[in-house]
């Protein structure tokens, strides 16, 4: 039997690059393809100025870049 997780449970978790230890932010929804296979998680843009509303552009994760999923933290390989 396989392990199970929730989109819920992934999105509490903080993605961090692995290569520089960057915080890319959390997962907020997930592109499916029409055979129920998950194509690449969406992670919500960085905000970097708070009170100007500026943002990064949102950032694909495709499955094989997740490099680990632990407690707190989802680790990727991004360069």
């Amino acid at each position: 039997m396989g392990v199970f997780m929730r989109i819920s449970d992934l999105q509490m978790k903080e993605v961090i690059n692995q290569r520089d230890g960057r915080y890319i932010g959390r997962i907020i929804d997930m592109d499916i393809l029409e055979n129920g296979v998950i194509n690449y998680f969406v992670v919500e843009p960085k905000k970097l100025l708070k009170k100007l509303n500026i943002y990064n552009n949102e950032t694909s994760i495709k499955l094989n870049q997740i490099v680990k999923i632990g407690e707190d933290v989802i680790l990727v390989d991004l360069p």
